[in-house]
């Protein structure tokens, strides 16, 4: 039980003495005696004497003060002087607690219980708690199927976010110098089951991770220019080895893309969605096709066209829920196929994983030997470059010293093409280079200048210039294409 502090104008009750129970507006609080003087109780009666001639005696009644212990505050409504402090949360919590009754459960179009309940990390005693026991004690059933906390957002260091510190950032600033998108990936790059930290440092460096998934797909887009998926898309099992690893790779990318959203993972989508741009495609993929794009026959061409289409296509369903607008600005600048909405991506389902894209063990086995191998020969070339040897790789000629057993697993791989240098030379014997005992392929390679000429077209190295009439200054390959 608490009393109340009395102020001036509180309506009040008489607590002891011969006014007890009677009640009356408090006029006047006398802090440094502790009295009160209320309204028509403890009033006194006293005569008077006229002071000047004219004036009348009479009765003077005035209230005196009461000390303010004998006197508490009532409640203007309820007239009660006693208050009890609640200790059930439920009590406090009931009107958001029944939410799902009054909002969910009274509106067609919405769903009860709800797929999800979203709110901080301190309302599991709260509106978590108190919306799961009314829906339980109405209905026997809690009012949600899931549900997900988030931390706050501070600063880049960690601090709470005041405008008297001037660490405050405003999402119209960062939409203002970044666009919208960024602040959704901002969003969606960090995990908000934590305290979400944003800087202008860290928009700075998350714009440059933007721009290398926004730059990825306008590569693609770039070599897709001429591609109708309709008239001009392989079909899987003719599509060339490296196409079908590039699909298996952007298959498992979609696999763990799905299984984050269906988490609420969203930071993992991200991350998944961003090493898959740098790694697997910038890194790796594209970086080799580019030589059969431009310069490779149109079987060759059509073949890395059609994964790219297949791959450009998926990846911008994957990440419209993030960057809304540009996988619209995306998806209105590719060629669809029939059956797609080309009106906007948000139309269209997200891919699901396809088994046939997927490799084997023995075929991810293989994969992973030849990108390590790679991995490989791009040290030995980066130290052969810091050197002084060359400054293209393409200038140059690989020898790899590898086991029998290697040697014929390499036999028939195309690896100049792998590695994009003029020529791959594999033997069993001793040679002069660097170890790579780390490698899953173990070697010791040996890098040199070619001698061979060089094809002005595709820029190779080759001994076999010059043996094609009808363009004696291209490679033989180069010569075949123009000739078409």
């Amino acid at each position: 039980m608490k009393k109340m502090s009395i102020k001036k104008d509180d309506l009040v009750v008489v607590l002891s003495g011969k006014d007890k129970g009677k009640q009356g507006k408090v006029l006047e609080v006398q802090p440094k005696s502790g009295k009160v003087v209320v309204e028509n109780i403890n009033v006194v009666s006293r005569h008077t004497k006229p002071r000047k001639q004219g004036d009348q005696g009479g009765i003077l009644k005035k209230e005196a003060p009461l000390y303010a212990c004998k006197v508490q505050r009532v409640c203007p409504k309820c007239g009660k002087a006693h208050f009890s402090k609640e200790t059930d949360i439920m009590d406090v919590w009931f009107d958001s607690g029944s939410t799902w009754a009054a909002v969910a459960a009274e509106r067609p179009y919405l769903k009860y219980p709800a797929d999800l309940y979203l709110e901080g990390g301190d309302q599991y005693r709260g509106w978590f708690q108190s919306s799961m026991l009314t829906s339980i004690a109405v209905n026997g059933v809690a009012p949600y199927h899931q549900i997900a906390t988030h931390g706050w957002t501070v600063d880049g260091e960690g601090k709470a976010m005041h405008k008297s510190l001037g660490n405050a950032v405003s999402p119209d600033e960062v939409i203002r110098e970044y666009g919208a998108d960024m602040l959704r990936l901002w969003v969606a790059s960090a995990d908000y089951t934590q305290d979400m930290r944003i800087s202008k440092d860290i928009m700075k460096q998350l714009s440059q991770a933007y721009l290398k998934i926004r730059n990825t797909a306008r590569y693609m887009l770039g070599n897709l220019c001429d591609f109708d998926p309709d008239t001009h898309a392989v079909a899987y099992d003719q599509l060339e080895e490296l196409d079908r690893f590039a699909l298996a790779s952007y298959n498992n990318l979609v696999k763990a893309c799905r299984e984050a959203y269906d988490r609420y993972e969203f930071h993992a989508v991200y991350r998944a969605v961003y090493n898959f741009c740098v790694v697997d495609m910038s890194n790796f993929y594209l970086d080799i096709i580019k030589d059969r794009l431009y310069c490779g026959d149109d079987a060759g061409r059509r073949s890395a066209q059609t994964a790219l289409y297949r791959i450009l296509d998926g990846m911008t369903r994957l990440i419209a829920p993030i960057l809304a607008f540009t996988s619209d600005e995306i998806w209105h600048a590719m060629k669809h196929a029939k059956g797609v909405d080309a009106e906007s991506v948000l139309l269209n389902d997200m891919p699901g994983y396809e088994e046939k894209l997927a490799l084997d063990a023995a075929g991810q086995e293989r994969w992973d030997k030849l990108v390590s191998l790679r991995d490989a020969v791009n040290k030995a070339l980066e130290n052969a470059r810091n050197a002084g040897v060359f400054k293209k790789a393409q200038d140059t000629d690989i020898t790899l010293s590898v086991s029998a057993a290697d040697a014929a697993f390499l036999e028939g791989v195309d690896l100049a093409t792998l590695c994009i240098v003029s020529k791959v030379t594999v033997t069993t014997g001793p040679v002069e280079g660097e170890k790579m005992e780390d490698c899953l392929v173990p070697c010791t390679i040996a890098v040199k200048l070619s001698e061979a000429p060089k094809c002005p077209r595709c820029w190779n190295h080759n001994e076999h210039i010059g043996t094609e009439g009808h363009h004696p200054e291209l490679c033989p390959r180069c010569a075949a294409v123009v000739g078409e």
